[in-house]
């Protein structure tokens, strides 16, 4: 497949991941999810009882066999030759995998994954420095925002439970926490690209968001 670039960037749950994958289906690319990466070294981390010994991490890390396959509409993730299953989705695994992130070894590995799968365009892809610092020459940037009211709220209606305001409140505190970490850390932190378009989502339907990407994308040449 051949094709642009779409690089989505943006803070957790601004919707980069939703956006990304409806903008892929729209022109015919392929959805790569760069977290589902860091999200998988963590899984693997917390399964195998090894992701607090900072030694044996760094020796697993060099085992770990990291494939993705590109399946229209998206990218099947493997370690080891396993697929890893719910999991992955889990509160646990996603608060270890940006602590996982933070380090260099993890972010080397994982961007040498993602270059690979994306070496013949036609993909979107979303993260938090996909326009930064995977594809830095991608023909479209998008860096997307909400306010992190809405993006709890997003947050605690992806878990599938009712939004009252204790889960809320609670889940606002998380995502200022995890803000906060990954625009403070030393490696590859939370930036916008200066190229990069900034879309405030949190009074735009899901529609409104894809159509204006898409639009994007075309006068790109997608």
């Amino acid at each position: 497949m051949n094709g642009i670039i779409v690089a989505i960037d943006g803070p957790a749950a601004s919707g980069k991941s939703t956006t990304a994958r409806r903008v892929a289906q729209r022109l015919d690319y392929c959805h790569l999810n760069s977290g589902l990466l860091y999200r998988t070294i963590a899984w693997l981390g917390l399964r195998d009882d090894w992701i607090h010994d900072s030694d044996r991490f760094a020796y697993e890390l060099e085992r770990i066999r990291i494939t993705m396959e590109r399946r229209s509409p998206g990218f099947i993730v493997r370690a080891n030759g396993e697929i890893p299953g719910d999991e992955l989705t889990a509160p646990q695994t996603a608060i270890r995998a940006s602590h996982v992130a933070a380090r260099l070894d993890v972010r080397e590995r994982v961007l040498e994954v993602l270059r690979a799968a994306g070496l013949n365009g036609g993909i979107a892809c979303d993260g938090r420095d996909i326009g930064t610092v995977v594809f830095p020459d991608a023909a479209l940037k998008i860096f997307l925002v909400a306010s992190v009211e809405e993006r709890a709220r997003r947050r605690v209606a992806d878990h599938g439970v009712e939004p009252d305001r204790e889960r809320l409140e609670l889940e606002i505190s998380r995502l200022r926490e995890r803000d906060a970490r990954d625009s403070a850390r030393d490696l590859a932190p939370l930036l916008r690209a200066p190229e990069a378009i900034e879309i405030d989502t949190t009074r735009l339907t899901p529609d409104e968001v894809v159509d204006e990407i898409v639009g994007l994308a075309v006068e790109r040449g997608a």
